[in-house]
């Protein structure tokens, strides 16, 4: 069943996880003030007790910025978790629709009104480097790889029409996250943002894709390390033989009743 949507998107806060993001976190925050400033929208850094001061940078900003948050965390527990943390936060301060972003300048700000714009018609809405319109900048041939051969593993495994489902740049409204069961995530890394369209779409959910430019970190190193590409792969796989044998077993219960009903 898809959701019926109100034009308007109601109170909007995105989400922006940190961890060692001192350098680019004054400059996002400026960004995202310039591109959106008609919108009622706030913003929320969760920060991972980061060892260079972010956390304490975020605090200096936010007591001059009224539309700044920070949620502090204790130590480093994972992507997944940040956000999982910050969806609670939000959905208890009354908002009504979440962005997911990050904070190393991969996801730029100017992209933002168009995601937005597409909420207004969809539950969930994916900023993709992998549709038509969209591109990676400043990727060596190997992260190209990887990104486009892993979601078409994931789409062709999974059974799914979303082309980027590996993506961070993303718009929720809190009524969709409100169905897609949260409860029980348990994946972190690119694996997180799989495990949650997977929900979106198996909650009947309406999820659009958005064609956005995705531009490769300048400062700081990539979070990006092989426990993450493993988990996604196992766990990706493992979802994959589930679907896969719940569908056989949907077909021969129907085919059992269907010759039961016609003898």
């Amino acid at each position: 069943m898809t959701t019926a949507h109100p034009a308007a998107l109601g109170k909007v806060c995105v989400l922006v996880p940190t961890y060692n993001e001192r350098e680019t976190l004054p400059a996002l925050l400026h960004a995202l003030h310039a591109q959106v400033d008609a919108v009622d929208l706030d913003v929320l850094v969760i920060d991972d007790d980061s060892p260079d001061g972010t956390g304490e940078l975020a605090e200096q900003v936010a007591a001059r910025d009224p539309a700044v948050r920070v949620l502090h965390r204790s130590g480093k527990h994972g992507l997944g978790r940040a956000y999982l943390a910050g969806f609670a936060w939000a959905r208890a301060q009354g908002y009504d629709t979440v962005v997911q972003m990050d904070a190393d300048g991969s996801h730029q700000p100017v992209e933002l009104p168009s995601l937005l714009r597409a909420a207004r018609d969809a539950d969930v809405v994916i900023g993709s480097r992998w549709v038509p319109g969209g591109s990676v900048r400043n990727w060596p041939w190997h992260r190209r790889a990887l990104s486009v051969g892993g979601n078409l593993y994931t789409r062709l495994l999974l059974g799914i029409p979303v082309r980027d489902s590996t993506a961070g740049f993303r718009v929720y409204r809190m009524t969709a996250l409100a169905v897609m069961g949260l409860e029980d995530v348990a994946s972190q890394g690119y694996c997180f943002q799989v495990d949650l369209t997977l929900r979106a779409i198996d909650s009947g959910l309406c999820v659009t894709e958005v064609p956005i430019e995705f531009v490769e970190r300048e400062v700081g190193a990539s979070k990006m390390g092989g426990d993450i590409v493993r988990e996604a792969l196992l766990r990706v796989t493992w979802w994959g033989v589930q679907r896969r044998r719940r569908q056989v077993t949907d077909r021969l219960t129907r085919e059992v009743s269907w010759h039961r009903a016609t003898e």
